[in-house]
């Protein structure tokens, strides 16, 4: 991960992030230096490695601007281990509910994942050859030495070698033949390991995630595999076995060092909602019905600011994970978080209100905008779909007006708009628009299927 950051300066991280997400150059800039950051701790001075600690980030902005969005392709770009969670998930200790520690595990968790896929493939020509080598095995078996009698030993021995050379030319042949993909749809029987564990169910409080875990790892150790026949085609016995010797071939307590070592030092935990868990302190004289929610905020805290937390993978320190909080705050204000809570965020970003112009871009430019998801599947079922450039404008504008009248959702809003007006190309390909056919959306058929919809706002309201 350190030399995958090494090449990785803020302008480029933010270059990256602009292939997919259309303005917020502030908030790009700040999660780039917060990344660009963490290459540079681990190449500090040792002495100091451990002092140095992330500045977490709290993005403030309205739903739909691309929050979420900047945080997820931030983990991408680095190989980072991330997880998102929503704050109002959580319950404070004593209340029934997740509590916080479990966002520190699911990101254990995914950083494992990481490391074994990462390993597997480290390990995949070796799997691959002892998986060729069982199917093998099956479709014809080695020829085992003869024991030579006292009577005729000179005889005995000539047959034997000349057995195991014809078996062993054989086995070569259908070797070829297994990856060239010849033998793919030939049907064998293979033994499946099974784990013999039942799923186990505590009733009763008291038993948090973490210690079931570690139940129901502990009765799975205990009780023995047991294996299953099953009659599947060499293609898909490939694909069975090569999980199995690839497990076989990988060293699990690595996987795990290392694993814990990549969410300690690289880990993004995103908090969303972040605004539902801080009680308005004005008004009214209080948060309202939720008397857990300011305890959240006291049980986030050591979380956030650097703790020991114990997995089923051995302890992880959160001192070094990176925070990025994120809420819309219309009715809470940052300044309503518990102020301790208020000082483990010290970079705040605002996030601007997506306009009308930002809307066509997002449509035009991002690598997965949404016209080119439609024109993606349009493509497999060979119709070519192209969008005219004022079709494109005209649905910008329509999304923003909806927005501005009936509820601003953002950018999610051209995902109705979009959805609305492409629903009946959809439904009528391929039966009535054919293959090899030409479908071009143009501003006049934009403001045919939804200009009604628009101006009937009751009915907009529960459509759009």
């Amino acid at each position: 991960m350190t030399e995958l950051l090494k090449d990785l300066t803020p302008r480029q991280i933010v270059a990256e992030l602009d292939q997919y997400i259309i303005g917020q150059h502030d908030a790009k800039r700040n999660v780039a230096i917060a990344l660009r950051n963490r290459w540079r701790r681990m190449n500090s001075a040792p002495d100091m490695q451990r002092e140095i600690t992330p500045n977490n980030i709290l993005m403030i902005g309205a739903t739909g601007v691309g929050k979420t969005e900047i945080a997820r392709r931030l983990a991408k770009i680095a190989d980072a281990p991330f997880v998102k969670v929503e704050a109002s998930k959580f319950t404070e200790v004593g209340y029934v509910g997740r509590d916080v520690e479990s966002m520190v595990r699911d990101l254990v968790e995914q950083a494992v994942n990481m490391v074994r896929t990462a390993k597997k493939e480290d390990v995949k020509v070796r799997a691959q050859q002892n998986v060729e080598d069982a199917i093998l095995d099956i479709l014809i078996p080695p020829v085992k030495p003869a024991t030579p009698t006292t009577t005729a030993v000179g005889f005995e021995q000539h047959t034997s070698s000349s057995d195991a050379e014809l078996n062993e030319r054989t086995r070569e042949r259908f070797r070829e033949k297994i990856r060239s993909g010849e033998m793919d749809d030939r049907k064998i029987d293979i033994d499946v390991q099974q784990s013999a564990a039942p799923n186990i169910g505590i009733m009763g409080g008291g038993m948090d995630d973490l210690s079931m875990m570690n139940i129901q790892e502990m009765i799975g150790n205990m009780m023995p595999k047991k294996g299953k026949k099953r009659k599947v085609t060499i293609a898909e016995a490939r694909t069975i076995l090569l999980e199995e010797e690839a497990a076989k071939l990988i060293d699990m307590d690595e996987v795990k060092e290392e694993a814990i070592r990549k969410a300690e030092d690289a880990g993004i935990i995103f908090i969303d909602e972040i605004d539902k868990v801080a009680s308005a302190r004005s008004g009214n004289g209080g948060g309202g019905p939720d008397v857990s929610r300011e305890g959240v905020q006291r049980d986030l805290l050591p979380i956030v600011e650097g703790s020991a937390v114990n997995t089923k993978y051995g302890m992880i320190h959160t001192d070094h994970i990176l925070f990025v909080a994120a809420g819309a705050f219309h009715v809470a204000k940052p300044s309503d978080l518990i102020p301790e809570l208020q000082g483990r965020f010290p970079i705040r970003v605002e996030l601007q209100s997506l306009s009308e112009d930002d809307f066509y871009q997002i449509l035009k430019e991002p690598k997965n905008a949404l016209t080119k998801q439609y024109e993606a599947m349009l493509q497999a079922e060979s119709v070519v779909l192209t969008f005219n450039d004022d079709a494109l404008r005209e649905l910008a504008r329509i999304a923003f007006e909806v927005n501005s009248e009936v509820e601003n959702i953002g950018a999610r809003r051209l995902q109705t708009v979009l959805s609305h007006l492409m629903n009946d190309f959809m439904f009528d390909i391929p039966d009535v628009i054919g293959a090899n056919a030409q479908v071009v959306v143009t501003k006049e058929l934009v403001n045919e299927k939804l200009n009604g919809l628009v101006k009937n706002r009751d009915l907009s309201q529960f459509i759009l």
